[in-house]
């Protein structure tokens, strides 16, 4: 019987050393929830993630001793992947001051860190139909397309109003060929990413409204209590402060919407 207790012993203690490894690998990864978002995080030619909240991580975990992962998630979803650990953080221009369409505060939902960024909305449509928006009033009782879960969608329901309609899609790039199809009005999308896509390539025959809407701030989400946060936060600090992150924008072409809000969030 002791014998039998033994090598019972000796099994249990060897598949804890086989599991080991994985719980602390994993333990030790910066898995950032991301959606091909250029110019933050989007593919380069050889297909490996690139754009500024893609290099701004690698810049952090490489601060914390953290590998770094970008995890492609849908964007509705991202509370859920948060919550069950599939991935340690919200980083993909991710507006800080904005509700859910539920008009729950994102600050509710996660802890968020520094504000780095501005950014707004912007209202998108064909450059042959620019003359019939000359107002935000205009886009009132329209059928508008919306990345699903984004601040975007809920600035698109306040647009068009109770009389229009907003579709829902996967990722904010596909709402400019719904627009490109004929298939919505218009489309209502970050900023950021509408002046790098809209007016050229496959997006020749479309146009930005010269319409301003309500500012926004980018920050990166952790779950509720993450001790993780503040020290994400203490280099994000460093990093402004030596000119790091500037630096970085300026490649991206954002050095005009670059900011460091140490305030917020806190």
């Amino acid at each position: 019987m002791k014998k039998v207790l033994l090598i019972m012993l000796a099994v249990f203690m060897l598949a804890g050393m086989l599991l080991m490894p994985a719980a602390c690998g994993k333990k030790n990864k910066l898995i950032c929830g991301i959606t091909d978002f250029e110019p933050m995080n989007f593919r380069d030619a050889n297909g490996n993630w690139t754009g500024f909240d893609t290099e701004f991580a690698l810049l952090v975990g490489e601060k914390l001793g953290m590998e770094v992962e970008f995890q492609e998630i849908e964007w509705a979803q991202k509370y859920n992947e948060l919550e069950s650990g599939a991935i340690t953080c919200i980083w993909n221009g991710f507006t800080a001051n904005a509700s859910e369409s539920d008009g729950t505060p994102r600050t509710q939902l996660v802890d968020m860190t520094y504000s780095y960024m501005l950014n707004q909305q912007c209202v998108v449509v064909r450059a042959n139909r620019a003359g019939e928006f000359p107002s935000i009033g205009s886009i009132a009782g329209m059928t508008a397309a919306a990345e699903k879960g984004s601040a975007g969608e809920s600035a698109a329901r306040d647009l068009v109003g109770e009389s229009g309609a907003v579709i829902d899609v996967p990722a904010q790039v596909n709402t400019l060929m719904e627009v490109k199809s004929g298939a919505v009005d218009c489309a209502v999308i970050d900023i950021l990413l509408a002046r790098n896509l809209v007016g050229s390539g496959d997006y020749s025959d479309l146009v930005i409204l010269d319409i301003e809407l309500e500012s926004e701030l980018y920050a990166i989400g952790f779950k509720k209590g993450d001790a993780l946060r503040d020290k994400v936060n203490a280099i994000i600090k460093e990093l402004y402060d030596n000119g790091t992150l500037m630096d970085l924008a300026i490649k991206y072409g954002l050095e005009n919407t670059l900011l460091l809000d140490t305030s917020f969030g806190r």
